[in-house]
Formats: C-alpha cells, sequence, structure tokens
C-alpha cells in the first residue's frame, strides 16, 4: 500500500480499534489490519495527536504490577469516525474509478 494512502487511513483504524472498547497500544497495533502494517513508532505519535485532538482519553491500569497505559474513545473520536464512515460511499466511487482505470 502506498505511504501517502496508508497515513490516511491509519488515524481512523485506530479509532475503529478503540470503537470495540479502551485498548492499549500492543493490543491496538495486533487489531488494526496487518496491511497497514502499524509499528509502535507509528502508533503512538497517531495516538498522541488523538489524545491531543480530544478523540481519546488516556488513563493508566495496573497490569500484572505495572502500569499500562489504556486508550478509550470519546464523543469527538466516535463523530470522528462516524463521519469517516458517512464518507464512505464518496471512498468507494473514487476506489471503483480507480480500479476501472487500472483495467484499462
Amino acid at each position: 500500500m502506498q505511504a501517502q494512502m496508508k497515513r490516511g487511513l491509519l488515524d481512523v483504524c485506530v479509532l475503529a480499534a478503540l470503537a470495540h472498547g479502551d485498548s492499549y497500544g500492543y493490543q491496538i497495533i495486533k487489531d488494526v489490519p496487518q496491511t497497514l502494517a502499524l509499528s509502535e513508532s507509528t502508533l503512538y505519535p497517531i495516538l498522541r495527536r488523538l489524545s491531543k485532538q480530544g478523540a481519546l482519553r488516556e488513563y493508566s491500569k495496573e497490569h500484572n504490577g505495572r502500569l499500562r497505559k489504556y486508550y478509550s474513545l470519546t464523543d469527538e473520536g466516535r463523530q470522528q469516525l462516524q463521519s469517516f464512515a458517512a464518507d464512505a460511499d464518496q471512498i468507494e466511487d473514487v476506489l471503483n474509478y480507480v480500479r476501472e482505470g487500472a483495467r484499462r
């Protein structure tokens, strides 16, 4: 997948992963589609950015004697995810146009 397209999808995929419930970094990496090849060095800046935007809430919780940082969607994060989903038909139209061009 081209890097430019991948960058445009990563934020929304992180939001979608958290729509299933609160999670932590390593689990988010496992939950996001493997085709995106999300790494820790890519994920944590995304989590910080989404938190600053108000799309995520961070909190720490003890797990096996260590503190683990968890992330949850806020109402703003749910709105961003729903907005992307609402644009899905337009995105599908663009993808179909590109597929048609590739077949010629």
